[in-house]
């Protein structure tokens, strides 16, 4: 019994050391698979790493821009045109500007440091300029160092609108080499101070915090290092938990070691969630520049980079526009950070926070408010290259908008319909304006209703309306092109017509008078039904039919004698791009909006290069469009000569049936015109075309300055003259004879008058009138 009593301790020893060994190779066993899983969730945390990081980060929204303002000596060109530039790119009035994106007022001009840009034609690096005004000309440019005279200087362009292709995320990429010192060191000095040191989890950070929110007895204070929080803002949810925070760390410490410092720092620059623009984010220092402030992140001044870095902690709760105390607070809290730690002065730390905000009105980062130029645009891409292009991320998109030109007719059309209808008791009046570089083909600005910032219906584009008598230079530049010139006598006697329908059709003049005969180039200037559509039918419907399509009418056109006196419809558009060959000596190209595109790797994927090809007769087209100067200067629209005395310009008014319609088209020596008045539910506006559109483009032409049209000679036309009784070339001696521009050839030799009773009359008329 006493040997049974002595193994039994043995037993229970060697129980004791068979549970520990099992503990103990449980343990371990549990280790390696624990280490194990370590590995292969690590391997799987560091494919996903790589996966986003070395592949293309993020999905960045299409950037529209406008046409870069050239300047010149002697360009139209005002000091307030300027300065609203200006006001568009958000260039910063200074006292004397040194960095890009500074302006500052002088008594002879403006002083300016142009921002650099990447054209797509190439970079145009940063430039100091002084600008010169002579009233509305641009009188010279000299280099603000040098003092140099300069021939030509370009403008950045302005930011138009951004197409996002992410429904939730916003963001402009920005480089680590394109941020401010400034911005770096206040990121780091708030959110990381060893960011350079540890590697990518710091213990320091972590205890610091740790004491700091013990004292204060809640949170103040965050131990996570930037590379956390890139790895939580990357691949995480906001979830608080244990297996987050430990998915966190294993990732900044995979992220730390694959990449470098500066890699990582530029990904957080570009990841940070900064804000909410309704119902996007904006994410990065590069977007939120423009969000805030509307400039780039490289002209940030220290208490704007402040403002944005102090956002990190909490871009709700710290809304500027929303609680601009908290906001004003928390950045003076990070000034105060910077005062401490050397990086400010204790009076630049003083300045710094007595500066306002400063912030911009919410969701004004871009021009953005050109609905119908956008409009325009888009089809004009989906068009060129399909529905694809505008999810491609990073594309630029380079336009010929001018925003001084959409800004002077979006000024005319919301001021000019304002002052008709207080002027002539109308109401609900709409209208819609189109203008371009007749000599590019370009569209240099659309306005499609008397609101330029409602995106609804878009009437420069897809209001088609009968056109009246826009449609007769088409009829007048038919008969000049068949043998006719200015002096041709048409006939303005009573004229019936019968129809296949068996109707009788009796056009009648607007002043209900006829003068029996009228020079064609009179007829087009007092804009006569009568002898107009005597021209059309003795030139034949067909060849104004012809005409119409050559100048770019694509719709098809029946012959019928109502056509001459505007029985079709067009839009403002469509009338732009049929007016073009006339403004333009018969050349034509389509009318476009877009310059150039350049994809996400900065590759030219487009360029506009189209040609504009001979479509009508050069000469019979020159011919129009000094007949429609007279239009201008004695003519249905002499308003016009009246307000802008000793400057040509060309033009046609066009009124419709009980006056539905009210039309203008209008030319100077750079732009082309077309503008509709009237109402959307086609009710008589009661206005005709000088009362209605003329005022519009007045108004454009006061506000955008006009270009005097210069109407030299071309080769092949000359001046001569012809009797104004027969029409006929006589000598220049000839009492009563007028001289007119016309076609030499084939014009034959001029006739002798000498004695003639009738050419004696004639030269009195001709020399009291004249």
């Amino acid at each position: 019994m006493a040997t049974t009593r002595k193994k039994k301790p043995a037993k229970k020893g060697a129980a004791r050391r068979s549970i520990g060994r099992t503990l103990f190779w449980l343990g371990f066993k549990l280790a390696l698979v624990g280490a194990a899983f370590m590995v292969v969730f690590g391997i799987y945390l560091d494919t996903k790493v790589r996966e986003r990081f070395d592949g293309e980060k993020w999905q960045l929204p299409v950037m529209v821009y406008s046409r870069p303002l050239e300047l010149y000596p002697g360009q139209r060109l005002s000091r307030d045109q300027m300065l609203r530039e200006l006001k568009m790119l958000n260039y910063k009035p200074v006292r004397q500007p040194h960095q890009p994106g500074e302006y500052a007022l002088t008594s002879a001009g403006i002083d300016l440091v142009r921002r650099p840009f990447e054209f797509f034609d190439g970079a145009d690096g940063a430039r100091g300029l002084r600008l010169a005004f002579n009233g509305p000309r641009l009188a010279t440019i000299s280099g603000l160092e040098s003092g140099r005279q300069m021939g030509f200087a370009q403008m950045d362009p302005v930011l138009l609108d951004r197409i996002n292709t992410e429904d939730r995320e916003d963001r402009l990429l920005v480089r680590l080499s394109e941020v401010p010192d400034s911005l770096l060191i206040t990121l780091l000095t708030t959110e990381d101070r060893d960011f350079y040191q540890h590697g990518g989890v710091s213990p320091v950070a972590i205890l610091r915090a740790m004491v700091a929110n013990l004292l204060a007895g809640h949170t103040v204070q965050g131990g996570s290092t930037l590379t956390q929080q890139l790895a939580k803002n990357f691949f995480l949810t906001r979830e608080r938990s244990l297996w987050r925070k430990l998915q966190e760390v294993y990732m900044a410490v995979i992220i730390d070691y694959r990449y470098s410092k500066d890699e990582i720092l530029e990904a957080y620059l570009n990841e940070v969630y900064l804000g909410q623009n309704f119902s996007q984010g904006v994410y990065g220092f590069g977007l939120a520049s423009y969000f805030y402030f509307g400039i780039p992140a490289t002209e940030l001044d220290i208490d704007q980079v402040a403002l944005l870095v102090g956002l990190v902690k909490g871009p709700s709760y710290y809304d500027p526009w929303r609680y601009p105390e908290r906001a004003l607070s928390r950045r003076n809290v990070v000034l105060k950070l910077l005062a401490e730690h050397g990086s400010l002065t204790e009076a630049e730390y003083q300045l710094a926070s007595k500066q306002p905000l400063g912030i911009i009105p919410r969701g004004q980062m871009t021009y953005g408010r050109t609905p119908a130029f956008m409009t325009l645009l888009k089809r004009e891409i989906q068009s060129q290259f399909g529905p694809d292009l505008l999810k491609q991320s990073g594309v630029k998109i380079f336009t010929s908008l001018d925003p001084i030109a959409q800004f002077a007719a979006e000024e005319a059309v919301a001021k000019g319909l304002v002052e008709i209808e207080k002027a002539r008791g109308k109401k609900k009046l709409e209208a819609a304006m189109v203008v371009s570089d007749w000599r590019k083909g370009e569209i240099v600005a659309v306005v499609g209703g008397r609101d330029p910032r409602y995106a609804g219906f878009n009437r420069a584009l897809d209001a088609r309306r009968q056109i009246g008598s826009l449609v007769k230079p088409s009829v007048y530049l038919t008969g000049l092109s068949n043998g006719m010139n200015l002096q041709t006598p048409l006939k303005d006697q009573p004229i019936r017509i019968r129809g296949q329908d068996g109707q009788v059709w009796t056009p009648q003049n607007y002043d209900r008078k006829f003068l029996q005969s009228i020079p064609l180039m009179d007829a087009l200037a007092g804009s006569r039904n009568v002898p107009t559509v005597n021209l059309g039918m003795q030139v034949g419907l067909d060849k104004v039919v012809d005409t119409l399509h050559k100048l770019g009418v694509e719709q098809t056109i029946q012959p019928y004698p109502s056509l001459v006196l505007g029985a079709i419809a067009l839009s403002p558009l469509e009338v732009n791009q049929m007016y073009l060959p006339i403004a333009n000596r018969g050349l034509t190209q389509p009318l476009s909006a877009l310059r150039a595109v350049i994809d996400g790797s900065g590759r030219v994927m487009y360029k506009q290069n189209s040609v504009a090809k001979q479509v009508v007769d050069a000469e019979a087209s020159w011919l129009t469009l000094f007949a429609m100067t007279k239009t201008v200067s004695q003519g249905t629209a002499r308003s016009l000569n009246a307000r802008f005395p000793g400057l040509t310009m060309a033009g046609k008014t066009g009124t419709t049936n009980e006056l539905r319609d009210s039309w203008f088209a209008g030319i100077d020596n750079n732009e082309l015109v077309s503008v509709w008045v009237g109402r959307d539910d086609n009710t008589p506006a009661g206005l005709t075309g000088s009362n209605g559109a003329l005022q519009l483009f007045s108004n454009y032409m006061g506000q955008r300055g006009v270009n005097s049209l210069s109407l030299t000679l071309p080769k092949g036309i000359g001046w001569a003259s012809f009797s104004r009784s027969s029409g006929g070339r006589v000598d220049s001696s000839c009492p009563g004879s007028v001289s007119v521009p016309a076609k030499l050839a084939g014009l034959g030799e001029a006739m002798s008058c000498a004695g003639s009773p009738q050419s004696v009359l004639d030269g009195w008329f001709n020399n009291f009138f004249n």
